[in-house]
């Protein structure tokens, strides 16, 4: 995220270079744009900043939505809720005193409905740091965590208060996903992104489930630095990153989906891959960032989809590829948005040679994430305190 902004009309302008292999999106139309709104999917509640929303995957069909303050809500998925749990409340650990700090991210553990494992992301001071977090619900109600469970997984030190990233899920091969931005202030004073020594603009895998070298956490074997002898990072899945806020699985391949925020001028959508370089700060989106005499591009691994700032979009979201049923229109699709201008598009991600981006609606608030609950249904999180969902006429 970026600090708040005023929502503009805008426009998608440049495309860029795909490398990477097709995830099956089949043969969709294009999306009828005109017949797309946004609607209060529960206009019963309201939050105070969500910023992300997730479900647990126990059968239970509730949904979770985490407050920045550093709080989490539960309620049942039902348009008609009148009324929200407190799940957990740590606003006594969390710091929001930067407008990219706070409670950034929730994952159930794949057992959750056996263990009760849950996993947190916040950002902390006294050292200013991002913590990441397990928790184990209440024996007694399903409806409570206990605060009291937190065991510390992985911390480590954060030398600004922006760039945090903040998303952590659970990949298809049951290890622990984790997104982290380069560090913070602009342009990476510190050269984190190729810096392969340093967890800061990575996106890390850890296995949560066992522990090694004195760490609540296992470097997965097949981690591309598992074992290396560089004094690179293990936990290092890729790398080349500047704010990769928001990531997703797509649920019918496993593809890993990420939107990386950009600087000045580029935002990305990234597919991302096994150690593989995405670029930052070389690069910014599809172009140079460093002088000319320093844009190496060798090894490097472009984005899927770019658009620029000249309009108004200045923060991509990251989305979801849609795999719901409600939208027959959107299958296989990625859907994304900006968080200043609250534009939502659709990218046809059949082939990656060629990404055909279409508008779906220009939202008039800010989106600070998406969610999806255990049909993959979408829905969206404003920061205005509401979560909304796509609607199409006549549906």
């Amino acid at each position: 995220m970026k600090p708040l902004v005023t929502a503009v009309t805008s426009l998608i302008l440049t495309a860029s270079l795909s490398c990477s292999p097709s995830s099956d999106s089949g043969d969709n139309p294009p999306p009828d744009v005109s017949s797309f709104q946004v609607v209060e999917a529960f206009p019963g509640l309201s939050f105070e900043r969500p910023l992300d929303l997730q479900h647990p995957g126990d059968g239970s069909n509730r949904l979770f939505v985490v407050e920045q303050r550093g709080m989490i809500h539960v309620f049942d998925n039902d348009p008609s809720v009148a009324g929200k749990t407190t799940f957990l409340d740590i606003q006594n650990q969390v710091t929001t005193a930067g407008n990219e700090e706070g409670l950034l991210g929730l994952a159930f553990h794949p057992n959750f409905e056996n263990n009760g494992f849950f996993f947190v992301n916040y950002t902390a001071d006294n050292p200013e740091r991002t913590v990441i977090s397990r928790f184990t619900v209440s024996p007694n109600d399903p409806d409570q965590a206990d605060p009291a469970s937190e065991t510390e997984i992985l911390t480590f030190s954060q030398p600004f208060d922006n760039h945090n990233g903040g998303q952590l899920a659970f990949g298809p091969d049951g290890y622990l996903y984790i997104s982290v931005g380069d560090g913070g202030s602009g342009g990476d004073p510190n050269e984190n992104g190729q810096d392969r020594t340093t967890i800061l603009g990575t996106i890390l895998r850890i296995d949560v489930d066992n522990q090694a070298n004195g760490n609540n956490y296992a470097i997965p074997p097949d981690n591309p630095y598992a074992g290396n002898n560089q004094g690179f990072r293990e936990e290092i899945w890729a790398y080349g990153l500047r704010n990769p806020w928001r990531f997703s699985f797509d649920a019918t391949t496993g593809d890993l989906w990420a939107g990386d925020v950009g600087q000045g001028e580029f935002e990305e959508v990234d597919l991302i891959e096994k150690g593989e370089n995405y670029g930052w700060d070389i690069m910014e989106g599809n172009e140079c960032f460093e002088p000319s005499s320093n844009c190496d591009m060798s090894g490097l691994t472009m984005p899927i989809w770019v658009y620029d700032h000249s309009q108004g979009d200045i923060s991509i979201t990251g989305g979801f590829v849609y795999r719901g049923e409600t939208h027959r229109v959107l299958r296989g699709m990625y859907i994304y948005a900006d968080f200043a201008s609250g534009r939502i598009w659709a990218l046809d991600i059949t082939d990656l040679d060629n990404p055909v981006n279409t508008q779906l609606v220009d939202a008039n608030f800010l989106i600070s994430s998406f969610g999806v609950d255990p049909d993959n249904e979408l829905y969206i999180c404003g920061f205005d305190g509401m979560i909304y969902q796509l609607a199409e006429e006549g549906l």
